[in-house]
């Protein structure tokens, strides 16, 4: 199935930012959209929204660390609409701050959303997938993987093995059933530095949010444009960012 209209899409992370303009656009274009998070009331006011312009679709508390709490976010989208067509993983956190900190809950809690998480959201939708014999993974990865900076070695690890496992996953895949994408954007105005615990860091990545930051929308264009491709067709990776951006 090529195009978005009709396609049945999970996104995590869809509380706000990213995965909010996300689910709203491909609403628009007319996709069946889950929307998971942890935050219900969020969630419920997002789909309310876009139920009222004509959208269609539904709320699942999802916490990714969980991967019950996945199994149960994939079941519910078959079960609601009889397929999955993709499974946009965009949970994510930033505990970034020096190594030297040695912030080993901050680092451990980076390992749990942003790389356990996205293998929860794959081992629950990859038999899905194959027994559809189509299926689509994007995933939110980043520039902080891309060009390396101090302060975000442990966040910018856990990015870049979530963009070794996808090209793995691709590798494996070249019978024509799965397709997988990474989007990696730079700064977005988005939630983000509100898991940042180191005053200075945070303060950095506020300024930057403030002075240049993109709307998410224009990462939701970018994941769109993933999704829209006929089968045949992969967009394997995706770099997203402000033209001002070093």
């Amino acid at each position: 199935m090529s195009g978005i209209h009709g396609k049945v899409v999970v996104i995590t992370g869809a509380a706000s930012g990213i995965g909010a303009a996300t689910a709203e656009l491909l609403a628009e274009r007319g996709a069946v959209v889950v929307l998971a998070a942890r935050r219900k009331e969020r969630l419920d006011a997002l789909a309310g929204r876009m139920r009222e312009r004509g959208g269609r679709a539904s709320v699942c508390v999802t916490d990714v660390t969980r991967r019950e709490d996945l199994h149960r976010l994939v079941e519910q989208a078959v079960t609601e609409h009889g397929r999955l067509d993709v499974l946009v993983s965009n949970a994510g956190i930033s505990k970034i701050g020096p190594m030297a900190d040695t912030d080993l809950d901050g680092w451990s809690a980076m390992i749990d959303v942003n790389l356990r998480g996205v293998l929860h959201g794959v081992a629950a939708a990859l038999p899905v997938f194959r027994s559809q014999g189509r299926g689509h993974f994007v995933t939110t990865v980043s520039t902080a993987g891309l060009k390396i900076v101090p302060g975000q070695a442990v966040y910018a690890a856990t990015k870049n093995a979530v963009r070794t496992l996808l090209e793995g996953l691709r590798q494996e895949s070249t019978d024509g059933v799965i397709r997988t994408t990474s989007v990696s954007p730079g700064y977005v105005r988005t939630e983000l530095a509100g898991s940042i615990d180191d005053p200075e860091a945070r303060a950095a990545v506020e300024k930057g949010m403030r002075e240049f930051a993109l709307d998410p929308g224009a990462v939701a264009r970018a994941i769109a444009f993933a999704i829209e491709q006929p089968d045949d067709v992969e967009i394997g990776d995706i770099t997203v960012r402000p033209t001002v951006q070093g």
